[in-house]
């Protein structure tokens, strides 16, 4: 494990009693390793006299700000996600219920909300506001993509006396945030930068998972049966399913285990051929030819190989990608009307069905404990943060640490072990 400064910055000194009336509190000096295999533990000690830890979250005896001078605000950036406004109504209730800050603001539509320009205004949050809003999909204040201009965004935190920033959102968002903290720390001001990582992609580096994407898992599993039926009810049937997952396979891969009915996963950390003995194509007609019916889910970043990359990106500085769902069904059928076999292929797209979707149960429950320790950690003046869960630990993370690499599924790995065995599918090679 590559050795890293995982110190969170502070504010300043915490002077302030919390206003908080639990039985247990978080010392300062309470760490949680990274990686807890017993031999590497021992290895990193011997070595170094440490392992690489992160300072575990939670409530702390002592506050930086002042909570009855306290002024809150919650934007949400990015792509719709199950579970923004669970984490919304969590971080108000704490805020306002628990710590006492009366003054909460949303912001609508990404940091377009923080560039005058756009017009927008501002959203006072209360309790009372936000009651009933997990029981909706989306965000109560909107999302938007796109970089703003971050010492604008910065002069508006001033303009409102906003005292701490919380930023929900993934990659593009935590990037924004870091900028911002940047800019606050050269300016010398007294802002918190909370993150709180959202994808339903789940590929924010050192976090076990991102709320949504057990959502997203649970709704897709429900079209990948729909597609096995499907399939299993016709001669020669194909059920293609497209889920998200851009440079990270994971719903694909948790999707095909939660159904145990995918027969093919295919994902954008494994190349794979369509053609030739060994393609793709020849493996589902042998399979056609012996079981009568098969299913393949496939990630929406995978096979990009097979496009033409025009380097255009979208909003948030991302590649944009050839749609291999579209491809895949154009070659299935191609390939089976040459060779004269019939099939019934049915392609189906949940994508945006499942972003749009309220949280399940247990990304409901993960949301709360995310949102109430970014409160936790923004009261006592931690900044530049995120809060994420590791080795079943809630954690504060330096943001530059989370957004060096995007974490994926190494096709050497466990994980990916257990998808090739539970599906039976072969490396699929030229």
């Amino acid at each position: 494990m590559e050795y890293r400064d995982t110190t969170v910055s502070r504010l300043g000194a915490c002077t302030i009693d919390t206003p908080l009336h639990i039985p247990q509190f978080i010392a300062d000096d309470e760490r949680v390793i990274v990686d807890v295999e017993y031999n590497k533990v021992a290895r990193a000690f011997a070595q170094n006299g440490s392992a690489l830890s992160f300072e575990n979250a939670g409530p702390r005896k002592k506050l930086f700000f002042d909570p009855s001078s306290t002024t809150a605000a919650i934007v949400t950036c990015g792509g719709l996600s199950p579970g923004l406004n669970n984490v919304i109504k969590s971080l108000v209730t704490e805020l306002y219920q628990q710590y006492g800050v009366k003054k909460i603001f949303g912001i609508p539509y990404g940091y377009e909300g923080l560039n005058p320009a756009f017009g927008h205004t501002f959203v006072e949050l209360t309790p009372e506001s936000v009651d009933d809003i997990h029981k909706k999909g989306g965000s109560i204040l909107g999302s938007s993509r796109g970089k703003q201009d971050i010492k604008v965004m910065v002069d508006t935190l001033v303009a409102h006396n906003i005292s701490i920033l919380f930023t929900i959102g993934g990659d593009g968002t935590l990037h924004g945030a870091q900028e911002m903290h940047e800019e606050i720390q050269r300016r010398g001001l007294r802002i918190s930068i909370a993150g709180i990582p959202k994808t339903i992609d789940n590929d924010i580096n050192f976090v076990d998972r991102t709320f949504g994407f057990s959502t997203a898992v649970s709704l897709a599993e429900m079209a990948i049966q729909s597609a096995h039926t499907e399939a299993v009810g016709a001669r020669n049937g194909i059920g293609l399913v497209k889920v998200m997952g851009r440079d990270s396979g994971f719903i694909a891969a948790y999707t095909a285990l939660a159904s145990n009915v995918a027969n093919y996963v295919l994902i954008r950390e494994v190349p794979f051929s369509l053609d030739g003995e060994k393609g793709l194509l020849s493996h589902l007609h042998q399979r056609l030819l012996k079981k009568g019916h098969a299913v393949i889910l496939v990630a929406e970043g995978a096979g990009q190989e097979f496009f033409e990359q025009s380097g255009e990106k979208d909003a948030s500085g991302n590649i944009k990608y050839g749609d291999i769902g579209l491809y895949l069904r154009d070659r299935i059928k191609d390939y089976f009307a040459k060779i004269k076999f019939h099939t019934n292929l049915k392609y189906i797209d949940p994508s945006y069905i499942i972003r749009s979707m309220p949280a399940s149960a247990d990304d409901a429950v993960f949301c709360i404990m995310l949102a109430q320790n970014a409160v936790h950690g923004a009261m006592s003046g931690r900044s530049g943060f995120l809060v994420g869960r590791w080795n079943n630990y809630y954690t504060f993370i330096p943001i530059p640490i989370a957004i060096a690499a995007r974490k994926t599924i190494p096709p050497d790995g466990y994980l990916w072990s257990i998808v090739r065995e539970a599906t039976g599918q072969p490396e699929f090679t030229s």
